[in-house]
């Protein structure tokens, strides 16, 4: 099973170099490396227990614009009855790490490392953690059609959700765990692998803004016109149609969990 990076919080000592983690921020794009998030950026989130939250991205002039992404450890016992605040928003979890409950649609499930969850707007969902609970929690307001219903709950697991290779290629793939074809689907959170040496071999620029989170192993990223190193635990906002592209550098797969806007018309006023 893949080791899925996380945050290590902790706080380095007093000899570091303040510049030497590689942060950037720009109108086109951001890179918020593993080394920056320690114990003093994080969130206490309301109606959460034993619980704090690096929050990567949100809605921001300049910033994000579709979702907010956070990054949040539940200790023991911890978790929330009402985690979501927003009754328009969906989410998608994925767990990095520890053992816990998660209950939705009725039922109660038992998460683990790989485990990804939709949770679709307006329907409650409670969480708890039986031991540390590592997940990487993505949201965004649900934008609805008219004639489209609303998407179901949906558990599935990295281990048991394929990767679907790129034509004519083994070296890049996409695990999905939704039907990509789903118009209901106003997102989609998929698992991005490249084999050693695997690349997406042209500069995309394209209408969906996106986040990367690296759970696994090291690549050089493109991102507008600047090449980055990159590994776990470092993450990546792109802005809608910033030219990105990627070359894995590392001896094993390098992964990193995605979030795109897709399948809606441009909305034609901000």
């Amino acid at each position: 099973m893949s080791r899925y990076a996380f945050p290590s919080g902790g706080l380095p000592d007093q000899s570091g170099d303040p510049a030497a983690n590689g942060a950037v921020f720009t109108p086109a794009y951001a890179l918020i490396p593993a080394a920056t998030m320690r114990d003093i950026v994080t969130s206490l989130l309301p109606g959460w227990e034993r619980t704090r939250a690096w929050i990567l991205a949100r809605p921001l002039s300049g910033f994000a614009e579709t979702f907010a992404q956070y990054a949040v450890e539940v200790g023991p016992g911890g978790g929330s009855e009402e985690p979501e605040p927003d009754f328009l928003a969906e989410g998608v979890l994925f767990v990095a790490g520890g053992e816990g409950t998660l209950e939705a649609a009725g039922r109660r499930h038992a998460i683990g490392p790989g485990a990804w969850a939709y949770l679709p707007p307006g329907r409650p969902w409670a969480i708890r953690a039986r031991t540390r609970l590592r997940l990487h929690w993505i949201r965004r307001r649900y934008c609805p059609v008219d004639g489209l219903a609303v998407p179901d709950f949906h558990l599935a697991r990295d281990d048991e959700t394929p990767v679907e290779w790129m034509p004519g290629t083994d070296l890049w793939g996409t695990t999905r765990f939704v039907d990509p074809a789903d118009l209901r689907h106003d997102m989609h959170v998929n698992i991005v692998t490249f084999r050693p040496g695997g690349r997406i071999p042209f500069a995309e620029t394209h209408v969906m803004e996106h986040g990367l989170y690296v759970l696994e192993g090291r690549a050089r990223y493109l991102l507008n016109t600047d090449w980055h190193e990159v590994g776990p635990g470092d993450f990546m906002w792109l802005r809608a149609f910033c030219p990105q592209a990627c070359i894995a550098t590392g001896e094993g797969p390098f992964r990193y969990l995605l979030y795109k806007d897709v399948h809606r018309h441009p909305a034609l006023s901000l």
